[in-house]
């Protein structure tokens, strides 16, 4: 794995070189510079409106009581692609375009969880549903919380 990240951090310089190369001998150096220019400022617009979005659906998941999963998965991946749009280059610019794309992060998402195995423990006791909500108390008060106790003398703390 530290290998093929060196080899990206090695090839994707030499890559954007070679097609900011070919960019400018096709449309010109001024036109090349400005693509990449408007290319950062179409990013950040983007990486706005969007990460307020998905900041919304977290709200909203976390309301109903959900974990928002997918969202916060979503928030990663425009997070990705808002700094793919901010580095110049054709490449990750066109990288960070696609992670804007709501149906290519789903399917992203959907191919990681068919390989990712999620194990959930559950804090509730023999027989209760781990999806009640918390514990109450005997008398129906407040919730049960587990710990340990000492109890502690003050006049033998004054002996020692």
């Amino acid at each position: 794995m530290p290998l093929l990240f060196l080899l990206l951090f090695i090839a994707m310089p030499i890559v954007e070189i070679a097609v900011f190369i070919q960019a400018g001998d096709l449309i010109g150096l001024w036109p090349t510079l400005g693509v990449v220019i408007v290319t950062g400022v179409a990013g950040t617009i983007l990486l706005r409106t969007q990460g307020y979005g998905v900041v919304g659906r977290i709200r909203a998941r976390m309301e109903e009581g959900q974990p928002p999963l997918f969202e916060m998965f979503e928030g990663l991946c425009i997070f990705a692609a808002g700094l793919l749009l901010l580095t110049p280059g054709f490449v990750t610019d066109s990288i960070g375009f696609l992670l804007f794309l709501p149906p290519l992060r789903r399917l992203i998402a959907v191919s990681i969880a068919s390989r990712v195995k999620v194990h959930v423990r559950s804090s509730a006791g023999p027989g209760q549903n781990p999806h009640s909500g918390p514990r109450r108390g005997p008398d129906g008060g407040g919730p049960v919380i587990d710990g340990e106790y000492e109890t502690v003398d003050p006049d033998r703390e004054k002996l020692r």
